[in-house]
């Protein structure tokens, strides 16, 4: 038996972005990682970002690389912790997000933390925002990152990585290009039918895995998909 831990809050439904604004917590500046994709574009204008905010664009041409998440951090080491960390984007952003928050908390490296349950002290709070199908990265423990000197690819995986909240909006990911949209809704379908066949099982990713197999079946037999 092992207890497993679950992502707090979801907030669903077409729009939801828009209660990003109530669920930041004001008492310091926040910091939002954003996909590249989305610099120029009219999503960034409607974020609640306040003028002590900080906006940190990520390039997702790559995975995260550890050397690179170091590098974030200590940019960010010379001011006081933000109250909140928001990611916004696929899994690399997402993930890159959830590392810096473990990282603000955790003395060291990201390297030193490419394993299983070795970060101990609790990350910043932290609330994620997928815009594509798939990656899983806002639900998962784990944050993937590849060391470049190693050459390992691991991930930093800790209960202390999970999102505490979710917003799924299906506006934004209905905004990604339709081949996008299909190939990254069948790693949605494959990664369901993993977990249901997996070892490490539990009744709440099971649920979540079956009702996403029909969501999937029901979106590519549509006439528009």
């Amino acid at each position: 038996m092992k207890l497993t831990k679950q992502v707090h809050y979801y907030i669903f439904g077409k729009g939801s972005v828009k209660q990003l604004k109530n669920r930041l917590n004001n008492n310091s500046y926040n910091i939002f990682f954003i996909d590249n994709y989305f610099k120029d574009k009219d999503l960034v204008k409607k974020l609640p970002i306040k003028n002590n905010d900080k906006i940190i664009f990520v390039e997702t041409s790559e995975e995260p690389k550890t050397d690179k998440i170091d590098e974030i951090r200590n940019q960010l080491m010379d001011k006081e912790k933000p109250s909140t960390i928001i990611g916004i984007g696929g899994g690399s952003t997402l993930d890159t997000a959830k590392a810096i928050a473990n990282l603000l908390t955790n003395p060291g490296k990201a390297e030193d933390y490419q394993g299983w349950d070795l970060v101990k002290n609790s990350a910043i709070y932290k609330i994620g925002i997928p815009t594509i199908s798939g990656t899983g990265a806002e639900a998962s423990r784990t944050c993937v990152m590849t060391n470049e000197k190693t050459g390992l690819k691991l991930g930093m995986n800790s209960d202390y990585t999970i999102y505490d909240e979710l917003i799924l909006d299906p506006d934004l990911t209905a905004t990604v290009p339709k081949n996008q949209y299909f190939y990254t809704g069948m790693d949605t379908y494959i990664h369901s039918f993993e977990s249901l066949n997996g070892r490490y099982r539990n009744a709440i990713g099971d649920s979540f895995a079956k009702q996403a197999i029909e969501l999937c079946r029901e979106v590519f037999s549509s006439e528009n998909m």
